[in-house]
Parts: C-alpha cells; sequence; structure tokens
C-alpha cells in the first residue's frame, strides 16, 4: 500500500472505515441516481447532509483493495435505489450517515463520501455527470467538468485495474 491510510467515519462514530493509499480521483457526481439517493438518506432520521451546497454528491473513489472496516461493520446496512441494481449504498444505521458506494458487478473501486472522511479529506479533481444537475454549477475552484464521465476518469479506473491485477491476493472490501 502506498501511503498511510484515512480514516473514514459516520457522525456518531461508531463505524469506522480505513482507505489507505492514494486515491484514483476526488470527483463531485451530479448523476439522476446519485441525487435521488442522497436525498433519500438525507431524509432519514438524524441523518446528517452529505451533498454539496448546489447537490453534486462529494466522493473520493479508491481501489476496492484499499479499502477496509476497521469497527462497527454489522451496523452497515446496504440500501439500493432499484432492485436489481448493482450499486449498493452503505448507510451506518447508528446515525444514518451515508459512508461509501460499491457495487455487485465485477467494478473494481469504492466510492467513500468525501463528508465522512475524519480530518482533511482527499482534494476534488473534477465534477462529472453534470447534464443532470438540477440547477447550473458554479465551479469556483475551477475543476474539470463533464457532462458525462471524463476521459480522465475512465483512463484512471483502467490504470487502477491493472495494478490491481498485478497484486497477489483479494479484491479486498468485505463488508457481508
Amino acid at each position: 500500500m502506498n501511503g498511510p491510510g484515512m480514516i473514514v467515519r459516520c457522525v456518531c462514530g461508531a463505524v469506522e472505515i480505513e482507505a489507505l493509499g492514494r486515491p484514483i480521483a476526488g470527483v463531485v457526481c451530479y448523476c439522476r441516481d446519485c441525487q435521488a439517493a442522497a436525498q433519500l438518506i438525507e431524509a432519514m432520521p438524524d441523518a446528517s447532509p452529505f451533498r454539496a451546497s448546489d447537490g453534486g454528491t462529494p466522493m473520493i473513489i479508491y481501489r476496492k483493495d484499499r479499502i477496509r472496516c476497521r469497527s462497527g461493520s454489522e451496523r452497515l446496512q446496504k440500501l439500493k435505489l432499484r432492485q436489481g441494481s448493482p450499486t449498493n449504498r452503505w448507510v451506518a444505521t447508528c446515525c444514518n450517515s451515508a459512508m461509501i458506494v460499491n457495487f455487485d458487478d465485477a467494478k473494481h473501486w469504492v466510492d467513500v463520501f468525501r463528508a465522512r472522511f475524519a480530518g482533511s479529506p482527499p482534494p476534488l479533481e473534477m465534477r462529472v455527470c453534470t447534464r443532470s444537475a438540477a440547477s447550473p454549477i458554479a465551479n469556483p475552484e475551477g475543476l474539470e467538468t463533464t457532462r458525462g464521465y471524463s476521459a480522465r476518469l475512465v483512463a484512471r479506473l483502467l490504470l487502477a485495474r491493472l495494478a490491481m491485477a498485478f497484486r497477489p491476493g483479494g479484491d479486498g472490501l468485505s463488508l457481508r
């Protein structure tokens, strides 16, 4: 693993996840599913907000083999927007904190909700799927902004998969 681990915690601290090494990318996603899931999760009792003020969902993307739950995995509950969807949003049931997004299919990455990082989270680099944004997006940081998924993000995901292919061991993250 490259670099020290970053700690990700639910609001009450009962669930703790460690993200090891450098992330693949820091993104703000505006896709319809991220917006719908954020509305659903933020409407749960005592849930804290995790979206950006413009409705986007800030996430830090890590290789699946660089994420591990250190404590509280029994408190994580999978949320799917639709039956049969490969996308899982994991919520800490103790305080209804959105924690991570992973997938039932062969995707090799995990999206970690940026709001849950303890201390200073990794930086954001791009805004993706902006064609679905509910309102015009201000971009004072000058982040790369694309209507869909950027070629740079896709290239980074492919390079991460290649790096994983040469790493002995399993695919990493195991929640339940």
